[in-house]
């Protein structure tokens, strides 16, 4: 299955090619995630040309959004190579939905669209290299999609009401 396109989604929602036009959709969230600092191992004042650059991918790596019939942008997500070199073979992949959509299965839809993304562009599998261990949310839905807890690095993460928590690398073969 291609997902080169746009993907419509049971949920009535539409997964496309997230442009920079879209950014503005999604800089509010963006931020907000990143500044409260519970999920996102990026730094906490990361301005907003920064975060651009850094979500909006070129091809041939992915950005992509989700958004409902009004257009209204629910969630992102970026996918790419995980490695470089002999493991260019792994990709990887980051997910944000917008708080005010969440439980309306935003992050499964977006995280099997890029599972789709990644077996059609020829990986072999898709590796999360840090996903904060208090983010039961994200950790069952991965685990659910078939992503295994491969290790934890301990005290990878300073979360701040949590303290010092593990980041778990979880893997899932394609």
């Amino acid at each position: 299955m291609r997902r080169s396109g746009p993907f419509r989604h049971a949920a009535a929602m539409l997964i496309r090619e997230a442009t920079t036009e879209d950014w503005p959709a999604i800089w509010p969230f963006f931020h907000d995630i990143v500044a409260a600092g519970e999920t996102f191992t990026y730094p906490l004042q990361l301005g907003h040309d920064d975060a651009r650059d850094w979500w909006i991918l070129a091809p041939p790596q992915r950005t992509v959004v989700a958004v409902d019939e009004d257009g209204t942008v629910l969630g992102t997500a970026k996918m790419n190579r995980n490695h470089m070199g002999n493991g260019s073979h792994i990709a990887g992949g980051s997910y944000m939905v917008d708080p005010a959509h969440a439980g309306r299965g935003v992050g499964r839809a977006l995280c099997s669209y890029s599972l789709d993304w990644a077996r059609d562009a020829g990986f072999r599998a898709m590796q999360f290299n840090a996903v904060v261990e208090t983010n039961e949310r994200a950790v069952r839905l991965y685990q659910s999609l078939g992503f295994e807890i491969l290790g934890t690095l301990p005290e990878g993460f300073r979360h701040p009401s949590h303290g010092f928590v593990g980041l778990h690398i979880m893997h899932r073969r394609l």
